[in-house]
């Protein structure tokens, strides 16, 4: 029996680290009805799949009782939103900054010697500068950190809070009492640096969520459709529905998949293929919203609108990608979780220590203080998101759609490569062999009659007339016989009265063909029959990105379910061993021999027989062209009619561990060296606020190198 599920979807903008993510899931998973919980950092939103019972009310409950507002996502409003809090950040950054740069003078002034009133004039200065300063550009932090605490957690905020507060306070002490030193540089520097990483991490998370909306626009707002009386009318893209007719005027976007009912055309189909030169379109194209009509007039059936169509199940993907979770992302999850309390319990045991060591409760609180800012586990928390969506965004740019962080870390592992043959390593296209035997006359009327039908072989027999620039006969009393082919009498013209076949060879009056390929037959009236043949076109590239692979040290192979015949010329050029007549079973039955071999399989694939096997793979890849169940057994989806993306996807990936490796150990040796000088007490807050500060930007700086990842 089925169980019903309903998702749900919330902006969360309170997530700000890792520790945030693992106390959201956690704080869900108890709940009853809640089937799964998934957060992405990226775009603070989490998604909920829960029974359809809990309305969204009591779940947004739940959330505010884990200690995190959700809000409804709406899309003008994110972004609106999402600017705001950006332009709040920036002049937080710009008034901590500028204060920054006038408590150093004054810093600067007291290090090089001045005593007495001069330097107590300056730490007054100082204060006068710093306070407000602390106030304003420290409530991101501030409300953080007491939202969290005012529900008994604790983030990355709460110590971050409380080492700005103690070192201004303390610092303030100073000043009232005129001692010698004050950190109002030290604090003021700590709350700009780290403003700094929240601006970067505000960019790159709306550079992320930009790609999804930048998308979504290319899909039209509305369209003009077909009455039942006849008339037409303009409907929003949500009032549109499957089975309604579709007029779209040269010049107009579609704003729904569908299938061309009338009308010869050209679609500038990029957007979806990545191919910039248009493609030409006739009666029976399937053509999908957010393409471009050029010529003329077009009406079209609507097969899928609103959130079915293509491209905004390409948004989907898009958007999910930065959902997964990755062993290298769940390893930082366990390190944020136990952050807080060990950072809390490491400045306490500093302080205690130095009580005990005979220093003054002033020196020990400074150490307290210098530990708190110094282990921030900033670095850590970047080092995985930052280079995976700089490598998903890379990727995207080339045509890969990475679904969810953990394929790039499955794709990086890959060690052996199984391509299916058609639709994969061809175009799954039929192109004619050599040039068609059709007389001049004979063109018009095979063209006609190909546009009738919607059978693959007519489809690449459209084209390839259209382009010859031949123009349709006029047909009438057309009938498709299924399994047979379409036929019709000509209208007009020298063969006038005549009747046509196009479809089996058989049904034309030709015996079966020893062609390797798909054929077809036509025929006008009593003249003599035309056999027509056709082949699967090779990718113009699967050559090069075949020898690409197995360059990286990479076993590849091709495991198909068409005849030796259509595969063994392909595997031959390839220079690939080839398994032929393989059912769903069989494929799957070969991926998991290599698994027992302990081989990481990458399975590209498109068709439905490829589903168990692009599922089971390590991580797997389909074409944008592939059937729904493809892409959504797939890992990834590459766009356009190269195979390359696929090289560039396993790269890329190889790239992106090496990066968050070294992420990894630049956070690790930061804290590995700087904590023990910390608690050493070799280090004062503003040395701690810069060490920190740089961790973070290096990490950042690292992960942007992958921007180039994906040439």
């Amino acid at each position: 029996m089925t169980v019903a599920v309903s998702h749900s979807e919330f902006a969360l903008p309170g997530v700000r680290c890792a520790g945030c993510i693992a106390k959201i899931e956690r704080g869900l998973a108890p709940m009853a009805g809640v089937r799964a919980a998934r957060v992405n950092m990226t775009t603070r939103r989490v998604a909920i799949d829960h029974a359809p019972d809990l309305t969204p009310d009591q779940l947004r409950a739940a959330l505010a009782g884990i200690g995190f507002e959700a809000q409804p996502i709406a899309a003008a409003a994110a972004a609106r939103e999402d600017a705001t809090e950006s332009r709040a950040l920036i002049r937080a950054m710009a008034v901590a900054g500028f204060a920054a740069m006038n408590i150093m003078l004054l810093s600067v002034s007291v290090w090089s010697g001045a005593s007495g009133a001069t330097r107590d004039l300056f730490h007054w200065l100082s204060a006068l500068i710093a306070m407000p300063t602390v106030a304003y550009a420290g409530r991101p932090f501030f409300a953080s950190a007491w939202t969290a605490v005012r529900r008994g957690r604790t983030n990355m905020d709460v110590p971050i809070s409380i080492g700005v507060i103690l070192a201004t306070a303390l610092s303030l002490f100073e000043t009232v009492t005129g001692g010698e030193h004050a950190y109002f540089d030290g604090a003021v520097s700590l709350l700009f640096f780290l403003l700094v990483g929240r601006v970067l991490d505000s960019v790159m998370c709306a550079r992320a969520r930009s790609g999804v909306a930048a998308l979504l626009r290319e899909t039209a707002p509305g369209g003009t459709v077909e009455l039942a009386d006849g008339q037409t009318a303009w409907r929003r893209a949500d009032e549109i529905a499957p089975g309604m007719t579709l007029i779209v005027a040269a010049g107009e976007r579609l704003a729904a998949d569908g299938v061309v009912l009338g009308g010869d055309s050209r679609l500038d189909m990029s957007l979806i293929t990545g191919e910039s030169r248009p493609e030409p379109v006739a009666p029976g194209a399937r053509v999908v919203a957010g393409t471009l009509n050029i010529d003329a007039p077009l009406s079209i059936r609507v097969t899928a609108a609103g959130a079915d169509t293509t491209i905004a199940g390409i948004a989907r993907l898009m958007d999910a990608a930065g959902q997964g979770r990755s062993r290298y992302v769940r390893i930082a999850d366990r390190a944020a979780r136990f952050y807080a309390p060990a950072v809390h319990l490491l400045a306490l045991l500093s302080f205690a220590g130095w009580m005990i060591a005979g220093a003054g409760w002033h020196q020990a609180l400074l150490v307290a203080v210098a530990v708190l800012i110094i282990t921030c586990p900033c670095a850590l928390g970047l080092a995985v998101p930052a280079a995976q969506i700089v490598a998903a965004g890379a990727l995207m740019k080339r045509g890969v759609l990475i679904k969810d962080g953990s394929a790039l870390e499955r794709l990086a592992e890959a060690d052996c490569v199984r391509f299916d043959k058609t639709g994969t390593l061809t175009l799954g296209r039929p192109i004619p062999v050599g040039a068609l035997p059709l007389a001049d006359a004979e063109r018009p009327v095979a063209l006609a009659l190909a546009r009738a039908s919607t059978h693959p072989v007519a489809r690449a027999l459209v084209i390839e007339l259209q382009r010859a620039g031949v123009v349709a006969a006029m047909l009438d009393d057309v009938r498709e016989t299924p399994g047979l082919g379409v036929e019709g009498r000509v209208v007009g013209g020298d063969a006038a009265g005549l009747v046509a076949r196009l479809g089996r060879t058989e049904w034309v009056g030709l015996g079966i063909s020893a062609h390797d390929g798909l054929e077809t037959g036509f025929r006008l009236g009593e003249d003599a029959p035309r056999r027509l043949c056709f082949a699967d076109r090779m990718r113009d590239d699967a050559a090069a990105t075949v020898a690409g692979m197995k360059a990286l040290g990479m076993d590849v192979g091709i495991l198909s379910g068409d005849r030796g015949e259509a595969v063994r010329p392909i595997a031959a050029a390839l220079g690939l061993t080839a398994q032929v007549r393989m059912r769903p079973e069989d494929k799957l039955a070969a991926i998991d021999r290599l698994k027992d071999a302990g081989h990481h399989v990458l399975m590209v694939g498109d068709g439905l027989n490829d589903g168990p096997a692009l599922a089971a793979g390590h991580v797997s890849l389909a074409p944008a062209s592939a059937s729904d169940v493809g892409q959504t057994a797939a890992d990834a989806v590459f766009m356009g009619d190269s195979l390359a993306p696929t090289l560039v996807a396993v790269r890329a990936a190889r790239a992106t561990r090496r990066i968050v490796g070294q992420n990894f150990a630049l956070a690790i040796g930061y804290n590995a060296l700087a904590v023990p000088l910390a608690i050493l007490g070799h280090v004062t807050p503003l040395v701690a606020a810069i060490a920190m500060s740089s961790s973070s930007l290096i990490v950042v700086a690292n992960a942007l190198r992958l921007r180039s990842c994906a040439r």
